[in-house]
């Protein structure tokens, strides 16, 4: 007589973070099909960075190869403008009604944004590796270790999560998605009064006092640093301070957001 049937087994639960994987998988498919946006992301920096190389960087004087001082400003350049991006798809969401049924399935707004901010991360990712390739056929010469690329990619992954978390947060503060967009104009600004296109000696005395002590600058002098094998001082540990700070507030302002927007 052949054995009886055991139990079933117990249904899987889903883990915590599997509305986040699949909010991220839905915004990374959504990239995708955004052929637009895509390209404009990839092609804007290395527009940039041509213009400046090529047109500027023959009447600059930054005491070492232009395109070598130049690349790592790009990077950051980069990362501002994608990671601003994010605003204009979370206030799209906000604005679309979609937040509505991602609630009526259980999705808490912890992981729309973390979808939004994993998808807004690879998108950078892939126009960082864009930028630094071409910067590479065009002549910048990094002299890192592996240590140095390793910790010059960990800083700016850092920058790029913080960066897009904020920017995640500013979505849900705006009421329109054209509001938001603003954000990416002012993000792809910060980087100019910076030592990302020239040394910051070389600006108004005025200017100094903002340009030495943003975020964005201590970034870029870890960047430069560490990719050319150079004393970077403190620079790394103010670069990871401003980012663990920016993060830290956005988290927490992104959740209040959400509470209030989806009330």
């Amino acid at each position: 007589m052949p054995d009886a049937p055991g139990p079933f087994p117990a249904p899987l639960t889903p883990g915590p973070l599997t509305p986040a994987m699949t909010m991220a998988g839905r915004c990374v498919r959504l990239s995708r099909r955004d052929g637009d946006a895509l390209m404009t992301s990839l092609m804007l920096p290395l527009m940039l960075m041509l213009v400046f190389i090529y047109f500027f960087g023959g009447a600059i004087d930054t005491g070492t190869r232009y395109v070598n001082y130049v690349v790592p400003g790009i990077l950051v350049l980069c990362a501002a403008f994608g990671a601003a991006g994010t605003a204009v798809r979370v206030s799209e969401d906000m604005k679309s009604g979609i937040i509505d049924r991602f609630r009526s399935l259980d999705i808490g707004g912890t992981a729309v944004i973390a979808g939004h901010v994993t998808a807004s991360t690879l998108r950078n990712l892939l126009a960082t590796v864009l930028v630094l390739g071409v910067g590479l056929l065009i002549g910048f010469r990094p002299s890192a270790s592996a240590a140095g690329w390793l910790a010059a990619a960990g800083i700016l992954l850092a920058f790029l999560v913080a960066l897009s978390w904020f920017s995640a947060a500013v979505g849900l503060l705006a009421r329109t998605p054209e509001a938001a967009s603003g954000f990416t104009f002012l993000m792809m600004f910060l980087p100019y009064p910076s030592s990302a296109f020239v040394r910051i000696d070389t600006m108004p005395t005025w200017l100094h006092g903002f340009a030495d002590h943003q975020p964005v600058t201590p970034l870029i002098e870890s960047l430069r640093g560490l990719l050319h094998d150079q004393p970077v001082g403190s620079a790394p540990w103010l670069a990871l301070a401003w980012c663990g700070g920016i993060l830290a507030v956005a988290v927490v302002l992104s959740a209040l957001l959400f509470r209030v927007r989806t009330r």
